[in-house]
């Protein structure tokens, strides 16, 4: 796959630039006086608007594309339907906020690139900046990681794909619960939104299916990437005798790297994490966008749609369905850890193990699931979750 250099200035500021002229109608591609540069731009072939006939598809990452995490996930994958789909060609910006700067760059892979489908994957690109887009580009398909698509209300050009990888964070759970001799876990998360809440909350279970009483301290930074509070963070909870720490972050390298330092053990998140920590590093909770992307480029460029009905609207899967995967075992962790994981690992793929069942309470006593009651991964009630489960010390006040 070849990696065409582009110019140095972002694409936002090619649309501010050519808002700007009257010439806006017969300005070519990207044919700005920005000098060459090799960060972001379009790979997979040598026309950005698709020459030769392929569908070009572009994917927006809020943070940088090597990031050891969130970003990097998502980039890879993009790469994998690039290479192993023919006939798709992709544009890529990396660090693009969560603010009207998404929209602009939306707007500039459909009307500079010719996009016809858009990957925008952060969680706050959503509402509003891809509903509005979706709104004004109906020809055109966007796929949101994690938004969650409602049926008569939002667009039908707009699709929602996540995976269960709280499976993969049970199955961690699993190991860090062998592994704590103190009992006392840290979760480093970004936002109490749903997907985080449910990661906190499945790690947790995972580690109180191997002692019950087991706790779980988590810390909010406040945002997805905060490296300070994410090293302070960590360093308070190693302060505090927690001997495992995990987290839901962008980019986990500094949170690996500091409970490396430290001396505690560390859970990956995203990506695989273990060359930071070669030592403390046990395991990870892994996306595996390589196949989720090939498959969907597959079924766009045999002309599948949204819009027509042909692609789910929310599409999702766990372990089972090859959405996530877990990090290879770290050299300390025991072979009773290890068969633990699998076995747990074996019955989730199977359906035998249930990870949200009653009775389950949040941190405040409520009861959430009764006792005989369960909720299934595809259950709409974990994409709305707002509690901490019974075990977990924070709060999602504040």
């Amino acid at each position: 796959m070849a990696y065409r250099k582009l110019p140095r200035c972002s694409r936002r500021q090619v649309v501010r630039g050519l808002i700007a002229t009257t010439a806006f109608g017969v300005v070519t591609k990207l044919g700005t006086a920005c000098s060459p540069s090799s960060e972001g731009g379009t790979s997979g072939g040598d026309s950005g608007a698709g020459g030769g006939g392929d569908l070009l598809v572009g994917f927006i990452y809020v943070g940088p594309k090597d990031d050891f995490g969130y970003n990097q996930a998502h980039a890879e994958g993009a790469a994998a339907m690039a290479a192993n789909v023919p006939g798709i060609q992709i544009v890529e910006e990396a660090s693009v906020p969560e603010t009207t700067a998404v929209a602009e760059t939306m707007r500039s892979m459909i009307e500079i690139d010719g996009a016809q489908v858009l990957f925008p994957t952060s969680f706050g690109y959503f509402d509003p900046y891809i509903l509005e887009m979706a709104a004004e580009f109906p020809q055109v398909q966007f796929f949101h990681a994690g938004g969650l698509y409602q049926d008569g209300v939002h667009p039908d050009n707009v699709g929602s794909y996540f995976g269960y990888i709280d499976e993969a964070q049970y199955v961690a759970g699993v190991v860090a619960g062998h592994m704590s001799n103190a009992g006392k876990l840290g979760f480093v998360a970004a936002k109490p939104i749903p997907q985080v809440l449910r990661n906190i909350n499945a790690f947790t279970l995972g580690a109180q299916s191997v002692k019950p009483d087991i706790t779980t301290q988590v810390i909010f930074t406040g945002d997805w990437a905060m490296p300070v509070k994410e090293a302070e963070a960590t360093n308070s909870m190693a302060d505090q005798g927690i001997d495992v720490v995990t987290c839901h972050v962008d980019s986990p390298k500094v949170v690996m790297e500091t409970a490396e330092k430290r001396g505690i053990y560390c859970t990956g998140y995203h990506a695989n994490q273990a060359p930071l920590a070669p030592q403390g590093y046990l395991t990870g909770a892994e996306w595996d966008w390589s196949s989720i992307y090939s498959d969907l480029g597959e079924q766009f460029v045999a002309g599948k749609t949204l819009m027509a009905g042909d692609i789910p609207h929310i599409l999702r899967g766990g372990l089972a369905g090859k959405f996530c995967k877990l990090s290879d075992y770290g050299p300390a962790v025991s072979d009773e850890a290890k068969a633990a994981a699998e076995t747990a690992k074996e019955q989730i793929i199977s359906g035998e193990l249930v990870i949200y069942k009653g009775e389950l309470k949040d941190n405040q006593g409520n009861v959430i699931l009764p006792s005989g009651e369960e909720y299934k991964q595809d259950n709409l009630e974990l994409e709305k979750m707002d509690y901490l489960i019974e075990g977990v010390q924070g709060s999602i006040e504040g």
